[in-house]
């Protein structure tokens, strides 16, 4: 269970630790370090795991300089330990969409978050994030992704997750492992809106996939995304 750390695009790390019970191939959890001048944090893990991941942190930044905590939506494994990342981090605050806030995070955050109105970008001195609401995809009403501008990095919480563990970042195929993932798991919302909502995620044409569970991908993330949107169109077809 010890976390491994990987820069996956120019100044973003990738802390990942690799579990062997989730699945018959194990399961990585993995979190996001994006450096500037403000460190972010996107996906803090369960608290079970925070000792590691913070350790494993330190290795880039000190805990202490944590200036952002976000993550795709409130799950436990997203957002469990984000009360240990603001003790440990005295000036580091939650940043979410505004429906995440209201419904969810005032209330089980220890210090008020941040609320990030629809496409707000956090500038955190040398990188922009720039928060996108998904609800619903690939689950959770207050669901959302960030896109890291200047390199091109998509922020993808759940979307493309893939079971096993895999390299840190990958020129192959993510797709296909993440549609043999959702056939194992059914995790996904397959909404009206689903596939609308990746096809618009991969119009802003990203260079970079920072997947949390599983590989991440170097290459045409349109394409990717595209991909992935038909695919789960064929599987709610299949049903």
């Amino acid at each position: 269970m010890q976390p491994t750390v990987t820069e996956i695009a120019d100044g973003i790390y990738r802390i990942s630790t690799w579990i062997p019970e989730v699945s018959p191939e194990g399961f990585t959890f993995n979190q996001f370090l994006v450096t500037g001048e403000e460190p972010l944090l996107f996906y803090t893990g369960p608290r079970a795991m925070f000792p590691l991941v913070a350790e494993a942190m330190s290795s880039v930044a000190p805990v202490e300089s944590l200036r952002w905590v976000t993550f795709g939506h409130v799950e436990s494994d997203e957002c469990g330990s984000m009360n240990m990342w603001l003790t440990a981090a005295p000036q580091s605050q939650v940043a979410h969409g505004t429906l995440g806030c209201d419904i969810s995070l005032n209330d089980l955050c220890d210090r008020p978050p941040r609320a990030l109105e629809e496409g707000e970008v956090i500038d955190i001195g040398g990188r922009r994030l720039r928060q996108i609401s998904t609800p619903h995809v690939p689950h959770g009403w207050e669901a959302q992704v960030f896109y890291e501008e200047t390199t091109g990095t998509l922020l993808c919480g759940d979307l493309l997750t893939q079971v096993g563990g895999g390299p840190a970042l990958t020129t192959g195929d993510v797709v296909g492992p993440a549609l043999a993932a959702e056939g194992m798991f059914g995790a996904s919302s397959m909404a009206p809106s689903t596939s609308q909502t990746l096809r618009a995620l991969g119009d802003l044409a990203p260079r970079t996939l920072a997947i949390m569970h599983g590989s991440s991908f170097e290459g045409d993330g349109r394409r990717a995304l595209y991909d992935l949107a038909s695919g789960y169109e064929a599987l709610v077809t299949a049903r």
